[in-house]
């Protein structure tokens, strides 16, 4: 059921062959096609040539295609590459990841830490996207680690890299939990790490030199990526600091009443100007273990949309939530993943999904929007329901699948169990009508 640590490198690095060879045979095919219309353009004048240069009345046996000593491979410059008429990416999201005591524990090894078997089961799952994000509740801030601190060995980083993980989401309620040395350290550990950290900065010149959001080009799409969070844990920032996190409220650190519309607007605005062909919000918002929507939160959906959002991924209630998919208008509203890693002790947060999101460009219209999205629920096995000892997140499916097989490392039947009720919870969840 797990992939070991080589295994899941094989994968990785088998996968990056075959987008190579992939993008190496349109390449052919296009130079392909420009030589084949190359050749019949060269073949159509000749046929000119031959019917205007023909004595009229004079019968001829002559072929139709004069002799020509020139090459018939079109050189590069004068040809124009063939585009296919749609580009279809896919990005993966899992929810929170919360630093804690248990959490950390998961990592233990003789060897100090190592937090690959927590991984192991969906590192398929989150590798096999064009882009792969979550949440980071925590600060990668040194010892003492835990739930006290929420700061995590930076282990946990390459874990998660090594996982198929691409961005991390920072703002949220835990960006400052270690002040702003303590996010300054976990932006860089992010980054030493392979990844991008969004919606967090280390100092006021670093949100003015990225304007509030980071760009990936994937498969030849320009995505932008922006993140807020609704408040820092109940604290204000700094003073002279407030643009170290991307906020969704003036009265953060309050009531959440007032949604910063100008802020917000002005970050949206600067992404408008960067011409990319999609956009993703990653909102660290609503209630902790409620299902309730705010009406704030639909306002600032309407708001990100209304200035070119077209998929927003929620997190922060624990819970998953409902999947708003707008076919017609091509945008999705995810308003809450679930925890993907956690204590998983409270009712309702020991299950999430990762989800996947098809997201296709029209080259030929240069419209691009959400298309499809499925999901894989996954479930966070505690200590006590594990056959080793250790806690990890796996699949629900082929978990439920191994303890069928009688697998040696199976779940416990109470295990199974809350897994077949866990799918049902899921199903009503994103339905909106759990």
């Amino acid at each position: 059921m797990a992939m070991s640590p080589e295994d899941m490198e094989k994968r990785r690095q088998r996968r990056q062959a075959q987008l190579k060879k992939q993008r190496a045979q349109r390449r052919k095919l296009r130079l392909g096609l420009a030589a084949a219309v190359v050749v019949l353009g060269l073949c159509a004048f000749g046929i000119y040539y031959f019917v205007e240069n023909t004595p009229q009345g004079e019968a001829t046996v002559q072929s139709a295609i004069p002799e020509t000593t020139a090459s018939t491979t079109a050189p590069t410059e004068e040809t124009s590459p063939v585009r296919e008429s749609t580009t279809t990416i896919h990005l993966r999201a899992a929810g929170d990841l919360n630093v804690t005591d248990s959490v950390v524990d998961a990592g233990l090894a003789a060897s100090g830490f190592d937090f690959t078997r927590a991984f192991q089961d969906v590192a398929s799952t989150l590798s096999d996207a064009d882009l792969t994000l979550l949440n980071l509740e925590g600060n990668i801030y040194g010892e003492t680690y835990g739930t006290a601190t929420t700061s995590a060995p930076y282990k946990l980083l390459t874990a998660l890299r090594n996982a198929g993980v691409d961005l991390i989401q920072m703002a949220n309620s835990c960006s400052i939990n270690n002040g702003l040395i303590g996010l300054s350290s976990t932006l860089q550990a992010i980054r030493t790490a392979g990844m991008e950290p969004v919606g967090a900065y280390a100092s006021p010149n670093e949100f003015r030199r990225s304007k509030g959001y980071t760009i990936c080009e994937i498969q030849g799409l320009r995505v932008a990526f922006v993140a807020f969070t609704k408040g820092v844990g109940g604290r204000g920032m700094p003073a002279g600091n407030e643009d170290c996190v991307n906020l969704l409220y003036l009265d953060y650190d309050s009531t959440y009443k007032k949604v910063d519309t100008e802020g917000i607007t002005q970050i949206l605005s600067d992404v408008k100007a960067e011409k990319p062909d999609f956009t993703v919000a990653l909102l660290h918002w609503g209630s902790e273990n409620n299902d309730t929507i705010s009406s704030t939160q639909e306002s600032i959906v309407k708001l990100l949309q209304k200035n070119g959002v077209g998929l927003i991924i929620g997190t922060h209630p624990h819970l998953v939530q409902e999947i708003d998919y707008n076919e017609s208008a091509g945008t999705l509203v995810a308003y809450s993943l679930g925890d993907f890693f956690g204590d998983a002790a409270r009712g309702g947060t020991n299950y999430s999904i990762i989800l996947d999101v098809e997201i296709t460009k029209d080259n030929v219209k240069g419209t691009t929007r959400v298309t499809g999205y499925s999901y894989t629920p996954i479930y966070t096995v505690t200590k006590s329901q594990s056959a080793d000892g250790f806690q990890r997140v796996v699949r629900i499916e082929q978990a439920m699948q191994a303890y069928d097989g009688n697998f040696v490392d199976k779940i416990t039947k109470a295990c199974y169990d809350d897994m077949a009720y866990s799918l049902t919870r899921i199903a009503s969840r994103t339905s909106g009508k759990g």
